[in-house]
């Protein structure tokens, strides 16, 4: 199993690759699609997306169960079936 990214550099890289990736990709299904109506569904689909993760491991953390930390969605979906059997 890897270790840990501690390098700040690293990370910081991983980040930035990521966001080109994303944008690269984003790109190319709006330039074969050359459509409007997808262009505004994939910019609300990356949003909700987004806004989830932030659910999952910022609001879930700070505001409903502080004692729980989450390494990962499969931590988040164990942690909601363990809460629902309560």
């Amino acid at each position: 199993m890897m270790g840990d990214l501690t390098n700040p550099k690293a990370i910081y890289l991983k980040g930035f690759l990521f966001l080109i990736a994303g944008f690269v990709s984003a790109g190319l299904i709006v330039a074969k699609t050359f459509d409007w109506q997808i262009t505004v569904l994939l910019a609300v689909c990356v949003w909700c997306f987004c806004r989830f993760y932030y659910f999952a491991f910022y609001v879930i953390e700070h505001y409903v169960d502080d004692d729980f930390r989450f390494s990962g969605l499969i931590d988040f979906v164990r942690y909601l079936f363990r809460r629902r059997g309560r």
